[in-house]
């Protein structure tokens, strides 16, 4: 049975998350792929405060579809996690508690999760529909120029997710040798 969860994420409450449980997370996430990260990390590197506050928040790789008429958003799919390495410590670092993708993470990453006490959650990748389904509220609230790849604050309820990577660097995946 999955492990109902809420955002903001806690320290105590990534902790007690582990690699492999199934869970279903309700709050707010955000929405964010390449060129957003890589603008929140510029942003962190000239010392300017962040369009949204990433404390203890979770970040999806995801850049929405346009929305069907009566629904929030349209097709929600994960993208590929390992894209988003060179930007995820950074914001780690400043206070981010999970992310949402598929597939493997780097080194850095795994390090970064186990000093922030932080995880990595993996959803279904080519279920982008159904995953929209779990999307109560969708707003661009930052760098909306960027299209899908806008930065959207999601309204979430029991999005399906799997604990990819826990925060002692317990993974769901082999490790490559």
């Amino acid at each position: 049975m999955a492990k109902k969860i809420s955002t903001p994420l806690t320290k105590q409450k990534t902790a007690e998350l582990r690699a492999g449980e199934e869970v279903l997370i309700s709050g707010v996430i955000y929405s964010a792929r390449d060129m957003a990260h890589k603008r929140l990390t510029e942003s962190i590197a000239r010392s300017e405060p962040l369009p949204i506050d990433i404390e203890g928040q979770i970040i999806y790789f995801v850049g929405p579809s346009p929305a069907a008429e009566g629904r929030p958003a349209g097709s929600a799919g994960p993208t590929t996690s390992s894209r988003m390495d060179q930007f995820s410590p950074i914001l780690l670092d400043n206070g981010l508690a999970g992310m949402i993708g598929k597939g493997y993470r780097g080194d850095a990453v795994i390090n970064s999760l186990i000093k922030n006490t932080a995880v990595h959650f993996s959803a279904v990748g080519g279920a982008g529909a159904l995953l929209s389904k779990s999307i109560v509220k969708s707003e661009v609230v930052a760098y909306p120029e960027l299209g899908p790849e806008a930065i959207h604050r999601l309204e979430v309820s029991d999005f399906p997710a799997v604990v990819a990577y826990d925060s002692t660097g317990a993974s769901i995946y082999e490790r490559k040798k």
